[in-house]
């Protein structure tokens, strides 16, 4: 479960809505439940019903400052649009639609937007509302595990998606791979960046989650060097379902990750006015660190493609090499087969029948033979 910044999760108030601010945006479902108003906090731990609230946390920042108080997003909303410098940063933890819906009430925010902010089956991408942007994230965390098997959960995925109005910052945050409360924490220490508003936000969470994907990055190439020593050590071979799992969870986390690249380069666009200009550097940082993560994914796909092709090559050479001790095997037992099979015809007439010393010459004969079999094939290798 999500962890609750212990700021006090608020919820609208009767009547607290404010009008949507622009026309062009489309309807949504009205709120159907009055949320609570009571100002109680919420256990972080507990477990999610349906009556629950999404919203984690809802601040007022006033030039780079966040407001003490505690604050229900629509009065923050218009506390905001009252001061030059002011934002709200709302943050929702996997919100129910009704109350998703009311909030798009109050934002303004697209209905399409919101429909796949709650599903969160969507790749990454930035879209353009009006004057709100829609930025989707993939996050990863990586999964400490003792050993790799064919079942290991290697990678766990989650998603981001935030709604950067002109004076708003709505993060949605489904799954636990990456947690926002640590990134509010350290820009609410960096007053002369979130000055530049909510983009300055988007630009802390976007890093954050970058930074995560090198941190699994690394840590995968650690998985693959195991994989990769087990695969060509005498003593022991890896099983391909367990290189065939390491590719799953190497398929998923480049889903992640690769398609960041299109909605990070139209941010650090020089014709992107949206963004602030001082934010767009900090964007090109991001967009550095995903750059060498994107590398090191495609290189790391490429040499477990050739671990994978490496470990059939080494099952077909023992299958081989089995088949091959097998046709040796029944070489030297043809032997046996060929003179038992001859001197056991029922033939009245038959040379050496009557010598006194047949039997132990024909037992010396098939041991002979055999012998002298078994050492040519041994010294040969296929023994």
């Amino acid at each position: 479960m999500a962890d609750r910044e212990q700021r006090g999760g608020v919820t609208p108030q009767n009547g607290g809505r404010m009008p949507r601010p622009r026309a062009w945006a489309a309807p949504v479902r009205a709120m159907t439940r009055i949320l609570s108003v009571d100002g109680t906090h919420r256990d972080p731990e507990a477990p999610a019903d349906a009556g629950r609230s999404g919203v984690v946390d809802c601040a007022l920042y006033i030039d780079g400052k966040r407001q003490p108080g505690d604050w229900t997003y629509a009065d923050a909303l218009a506390a905001a649009r009252r001061e030059e410098h002011g934002f709200v940063w709302l943050g929702l933890h996997q919100p129910e639609l009704d109350e998703m819906s009311a909030i798009a009430d109050t934002y303004g925010l697209h209905e399409l937007a919101v429909e796949d902010a709650v599903k969160a089956e969507q790749r990454p991408k930035l879209e353009r509302f009006g004057d709100v942007s829609f930025l989707v994230l993939r996050t990863a965390r990586y999964c400490e595990h003792t050993e790799l098997t064919e079942h290991s959960e290697v990678v766990e995925t989650g998603q981001v998606m935030l709604f950067i109005g002109p004076n708003f910052v709505i993060s949605v945050r489904h799954g636990d791979a990456c947690r926002l409360s640590p990134v509010r924490a350290d820009l609410e220490t960096k007053e002369e960046l979130l000055l530049h508003g909510p983009w300055a936000v988007a630009y802390g969470i976007t890093d954050r989650v970058v930074d995560l994907y090198l941190e699994v990055a690394d840590k995968l190439e650690d998985d693959l060097d195991v994989l990769e020593a087990e695969v060509f050590d005498r003593q022991g071979r890896s099983r391909i379902q367990r290189i065939y799992q390491m590719k799953r969870e190497l398929v998923e986390f480049k889903r992640a990750v690769v398609p960041l690249q299109r909605p990070l380069l139209t941010l650090t666009s020089q014709g992107n006015r949206e963004v602030p200009k001082e934010i767009r550097r900090y964007f090109r940082d991001v967009q550095d660190h995903l750059s060498r993560t994107v590398e090191q994914v495609n290189s790391y796909d490429d040499l477990l493609n050739s671990i994978l092709q490496a470990r059939l090559a080494q099952v077909t050479v023992d299958q081989n090499n089995d088949m091959r001790k097998i046709a040796a095997w029944a070489a030297i037992a043809a032997v046996w087969t060929a003179i038992a099979g001859i001197y056991g015809m029922n033939f009245k007439y038959m040379p050496e029948l009557d010598w006194a010393y047949s039997y132990p010459i024909v037992w010396a004969l098939m041991l002979g033979f055999s012998f002298a079999l078994y050492r040519w094939f041994h010294r040969n290798g296929w023994l």
